[in-house]
């Protein structure tokens, strides 16, 4: 049976994601960082609807604890077929009031956790001579977006390190593509008032925020068709770029 594992799965995005790999058989990992009493409810939902997915807690910005999630994860399953590098933070601030402290917990969460969790993940993937990497960026590091300077570089960041290491990866077999969801209908973007949201919606020609479950549908995608990698698939309704 394949395996997936999705960083920040229990709201969102991730939740959505983790869903979509359940109901095709995978086996599946959801991490979490604090908030147990999410992650609980969702294992709860899910195992209402007849699925059994298994939760791990760890910071992905913490070596200590990624390196500790992955280990306990191999001795369970053996091998990673899917990783979704999900967990993510984003923070609203014009560059002169974003302070050091704001731009390194960004990098912190959204680059170095992608960076740690790949890392634990490419020997045994290479072992194998397959494995799936998807890395969740953002339309932000494509296009930037005012306000957002420290989160779009970190997503900036995101798909480049995709990239590049579709190339280093791509002859042992090993996948690495990158999803950039466009405005998508989550918790994180609750944030917006609801004139900003029907702005946001004048500029997407689908005329809809995104769901979770478009993000998802991308991810399964590239998870399962093994002629694709090193891409950057933009999911936003076809949001101005």
């Amino acid at each position: 049976m394949k395996t997936a594992l999705i960083t920040g799965g229990t709201k969102g995005i991730g939740k959505a994601v983790a869903l979509a790999f359940l109901e095709r058989g995978y086996e599946v990992v959801i991490n979490y960082k604090n908030d147990e009493k999410s992650a609980l409810a969702t294992q709860d939902e899910f195992n209402m609807l007849g699925y059994c997915p298994v939760l791990m807690r760890a910071d992905v910005s913490d070596e200590l604890q990624v390196r500790a999630m992955f280990k306990e994860f191999f001795m369970l399953y053996g091998k990673l077929d899917v990783l979704v590098n999900n967990a993510g933070i984003s923070k609203i601030r014009v560059i002169q009031e974003t302070s050091l402290n704001d731009w390194n917990s960004l990098f912190d969460v959204n680059v170095k956790g992608t960076f740690l969790c790949c890392r634990e993940v490419v020997d045994k993937m290479i072992a194998e001579g397959s494995g799936s990497i998807i890395n969740i960026a953002s339309i932000w590091g494509e296009v930037g977006a005012s306000c957002e300077t420290a989160y779009s570089a970190t997503k900036g960041a995101v798909i480049a390190f995709t990239k590049a290491l579709a190339k280093e990866l791509g002859p042992s077999k090993v996948r690495v593509n990158c999803v950039s969801p466009g405005v998508i209908d989550t918790e994180m973007n609750a944030r917006f008032s609801e004139s900003e949201v029907r702005e946001l919606i004048d500029q997407i020609p689908l005329g809809r925020l995104g769901s979770g479950e478009d993000v998802a549908k991308a991810c399964v995608y590239l998870a399962e068709n093994d002629y694709v990698t090193g891409e950057v698939l933009s999911v936003g309704g076809g949001f101005s770029k």
